[in-house]
């Protein structure tokens, strides 16, 4: 099945996690990518991989937070390929932590990539989309509906990317430019391991229990599919839809259920914390 044959996909964030997977996926149906992202030896092995199976690619340093980089992305798409059919807003990092913890430049960090980057992938993209009434992708997150303790940067980030893909889902359907909002929940990815300046360290922060988590290749065919199909949101894995579900009509039940993780932790802290007999 290649419903994107002869089609153009740009993704930002395609060096690891969700991205990387999203880019062998598209390629698997047809397409042709362009990788953009900060780590250029990471991108230029998933091009020479992408490259070995037959498919075209071409790997563009990039990073949303710096203005002219996503146009950058674009000029070389259209160097090397002539089009861009679809554009995948992935790039993006969790800044995590008590309010009283952060500051506002952790805050304006936080931003800086997951709101602003994603809307300079839109205004570099959108020209070329317009021209094949192609489909822009956001990359949300089940935190972007859900939002909880300690995460309220991050969550505030989602829910503005939400908003931003609701308002263009009505602004761009007359000219056919289609867009999807992604919801992730837990999906295998490296950001456990980037901290609050969207560094990538060594040491794992604590995650969700593995079982919830699910592997970067099925969330990856979820989502081509929802692109495929333009739907205008797609929410990926099963508790996330259950904890959607509930916020929307049983808020008290994730209340609830947030205070009895957060006492479970605060237990589990002081019990580690505490001196042996």
């Amino acid at each position: 099945m290649t419903p994107f044959a002869g089609q153009v996909a740009l993704i930002t964030g395609a060096s690891s996690g969700i991205g990387a997977a999203l880019a062998r996926e598209f390629a698997r149906r047809g397409a042709a990518l362009v990788l953009a992202a900060r780590r250029v030896d990471r991108l230029e092995g998933l091009a020479a991989e992408l490259g070995r199976g037959g498919r075209a690619a071409v790997a563009v340093p990039c990073d949303v937070t710096v203005d002219g980089d996503l146009e950058r992305a674009v000029a070389a798409a259209r160097e090397r390929f002539g089009r861009i059919d679809v554009a995948v807003a992935n790039a993006g990092f969790g800044v995590i932590g008590p309010l009283e913890r952060l500051t506002l430049a952790d805050y304006r960090c936080q931003f800086e990539t997951n709101v602003f980057g994603v809307l300079r992938t839109v205004y570099a993209t959108l020209p070329e989309l317009r021209k094949t009434r192609g489909r822009l992708v956001i990359i949300g997150s089940v935190a972007g509906h859900v939002a909880g303790p300690q995460s309220s940067p991050y969550s505030m980030s989602k829910f503005a990317v939400r908003a931003l893909a609701e308002a263009l889902w009505h602004e761009l359907r007359p000219t056919g430019v289609s867009v999807t909002l992604i919801s992730p929940g837990f999906v295998e990815s490296e950001i456990a391991r980037v901290d609050n300046q969207g560094v990538l360290r060594d040491a794992a922060r604590a995650s969700a229990p593995s079982w919830l988590v699910m592997p970067t290749e099925r969330a990856a065919r979820q989502i081509v599919r929802a692109v495929t199909r333009r739907r205008r949101e797609a929410v990926i894995t099963g508790h996330g839809k259950l904890a959607i579900f509930l916020q929307r009509h049983a808020p008290w039940v994730v209340a609830w259920g947030v205070r009895a993780v957060a006492a479970r932790r605060q237990r589990g802290a002081a019990g580690a914390s505490a001196p042996s007999p």
